[in-house]
């Protein structure tokens, strides 16, 4: 693998470096080399590309909004309490933390109330939206009594087996892995900044939805759920693939467990014969084309060509995982 490793420290792009070197070689983050570097990624292109224009967008435009922003932000090391940042945050948390999150309603309908509805004893919210949110806050070093109402938040509405989801149809009875993702990565961010036993045993059972399914497969009959969920993207946003589960399970610190054996030999079969990763799907539009668009354009999928992003949480992951 050294050879992914020097082509990826050769990128012209510091986030990409500063992943590998923390990630992979596992560099102290509060080295002078290493403070420089989040500084050049604070600096570089791309992230003044994602950062122009956020006062006049809305917090949740797909993907251009502030919340989508501040995810990637803190997703690839931009440096923590930047004063910069504070406005965004202040409006996006503004946005999760409305009064309209803290009333909710027993119901056994659709129905667009402004208040969170519980259908069967479950809350019916996406526990992505404030997840997101509070993984971005505690990465980003920002907003601190926010991101202790975000846990409280999520802590009430979190399901028996662990999980949360949106869904509105009474009979729903497991929660969604799109919507526990985000709460489990920002949880396991925040149980480590502030030594919260609660948040840690949330972020465990939310680990619990992923690895009772091995990541990718049905509990009843071990068929592959989506095979979308077998290809690899970056970024993931409120989505999922095998590479993000395992991402968010290495920072849950539950990556040993046996039942990510299966997702593991996938990602990494998938290596290309040249080395790296590659970007086999995407869940964003280019830079000026219509739908869902980024404001950077993130490689796009080419299936025989390497992901520099991709490639660099694969060896994160691998790394994590003993496998390297």
């Amino acid at each position: 693998m050294a050879d992914i490793v020097d082509t990826l420290l050769a990128s012209n792009e510091p986030a990409i470096r500063w992943k590998v070197r923390r990630q992979v070689l596992l560099e102290d983050p509060d080295s002078r080399d290493m403070r420089q570097l989040r500084r050049e990624v604070r600096d570089s292109p791309l992230v003044r590309a994602l950062l122009a224009g956020q006062s006049e967008r809305t917090t949740y435009a797909k993907w251009t909004g502030r919340h989508w922003v501040l995810i990637t932000l803190a997703d690839i090391g931009y440096p923590p309490h930047d004063p910069e940042l504070e406005p965004i945050v202040a409006k996006t948390m503004a946005t999760w933390l409305a009064p309209r999150y803290f009333a909710e309603y027993e119901t056994q309908r659709k129905t667009n109330a402004r208040a969170v509805p519980v259908m069967n004893g479950r809350h019916r919210r996406c526990g992505s939206q404030h997840g997101g949110a509070l993984f971005a806050a505690v990465r980003l070093g920002l907003a601190a009594p926010e991101s202790e109402q975000l846990v409280e938040r999520l802590l009430h509405w979190q399901w028996p087996d662990g999980g949360w989801n949106c869904s509105l149809k009474p009979a729903a009875a497991s929660s969604s892995v799109y919507e526990t993702l985000l709460p489990m990565r920002g949880l396991a961010a925040y149980a480590a900044a502030r030594h919260d036993d609660a948040a840690r045993r949330a972020c465990h059972r939310a680990a619990e939805v992923l690895l009772t399914r091995r990541l990718l497969f049905r509990r009843s009959n071990g068929a592959i759920i989506r095979s979308e969920w077998t290809k690899l993207h970056y970024p993931v946003y409120w989505y999922y693939d095998v590479l993000a589960a395992a991402k968010g399970l290495m920072e849950a610190g539950r990556l040993a467990d046996d039942r990510c054996s299966d997702g593991l030999d996938m990602l990494e079969a998938k290596r290309l014969p040249s080395g790296g990763w590659a970007a086999e799907s995407r869940y964003y539009r280019s830079p000026g084309t219509t739908g869902n668009q980024d404001v950077v354009d993130w490689g796009g999928a080419k299936t025989k060509q390497m992901n520099e992003w991709i490639s660099a949480d694969a060896l994160a992951v691998l790394r994590a995982a003993g496998r390297l």
